[in-house]
């Protein structure tokens, strides 16, 4: 499993019975998530610490329940990038600290080539927040930042502000995905790296319906034609639990035409704090030339 140990601002401070606590900056949050099926607390007494609680509804969705005086936005840092939490109606909080540890690899592999003098373009697909945009930006890259939704889009502008990088050369779109990348195709525009985060199913923003089973072949397939003559990686994080790394790769072998050098792919996660017990987080497969 990769993992990140220098994110400072966050923890993951114990988990049990279908909880995680968890501490973002100043504020300590439960949330749930299914994998987590053991019951015993290490640290039954720190959950009494707890901000604010999400309360899964029978009826799904759901709900927080505040415990403490809490803010409704704040700010955490990774490093030298900054990103803005909200708690949100369905559990999330806008930041995906898994992730961190797929940033110091984008960081470290776009850096290289821009201290040689090289333009990297790199394309963000289901791009979410832009924890991967700002990322990017802050190795050099210029950045197109694809999501459907003009909510998240939104937030991910004010995540580039926060790290400092509003100047630099990035393009926001909202768009159904595979509308974007086919007009991408016909206008011949390519890009040296894709980052991609597919959900299993989701609709555009026009009610175009996705689903990662039926359309995640098309979707590399149309990818490939965005490639450079001189690509450096296409990164693929799924969390669709009858996915397989393996499956993922099969996909990236037969449907990208450049010349592949390593794939690879490995569990994401996160470490407890204090413990050697690690919390899955989905899977992340490299493509690299």
């Amino acid at each position: 499993m990769r993992f990140s140990n220098d994110f400072k601002d966050y923890e993951l401070l114990d988990m049990a019975s279908g909880e995680k606590l968890e501490r973002w900056g100043d504020y300590i949050l439960i949330r749930p998530d299914p994998q987590i099926i053991w019951n015993k607390k290490t640290n039954p007494k720190l959950w009494e610490k707890a901000h604010a609680r999400y309360i899964r509804s029978s009826k799904g969705g759901g709900h927080w329940e505040r415990l403490k005086k809490i803010n409704d936005s704040w700010k955490v840092k990774y490093k030298d990038l900054t990103f803005n939490i909200k708690p949100m109606g369905f559990k999330h909080t806008g930041l995906f600290p898994e992730q961190a540890t797929n940033w110091d690899y984008m960081i470290n592999k776009i850096s290289k080539e821009v201290k040689n003098g090289r333009e990297v373009k790199v394309l963000n697909l289901f791009a979410y927040t832009g924890g991967a945009t700002v990322a990017c930006l802050y190795a050099g890259a210029s950045v197109c930042h694809v999501d459907s939704s003009q909510g998240m889009t939104t937030w991910a502008k004010e995540n580039v502000i926060s790290s400092g990088l509003k100047d630099k050369p990035v393009r926001y779109i909202v768009d159904d995905v595979i509308k974007f990348i086919k007009r991408e195709i016909r206008r011949g525009n390519k890009y040296d790296a894709i980052i991609m985060d597919p959900p299993s199913y989701g609709r555009g923003a026009k009610g175009e319906v996705w689903s990662i089973e039926k359309d995640f072949s098309n979707l590399i397939e149309l990818c490939s034609n965005l490639l450079s003559d001189n690509p450096l990686f296409v990164i693929v994080n799924t969390y669709t639990g009858g996915l397989s790394g393996t499956v993922i790769s099969n996909v990236l072998n037969m449907e990208i035409s450049k010349k592949i050098k390593n794939i690879s792919f490995d569990e994401i996660g996160i470490k407890q704090k204090n413990s050697n017990v690690f919390l899955p987080c989905g899977i992340t497969t490299i493509c690299e030339f």
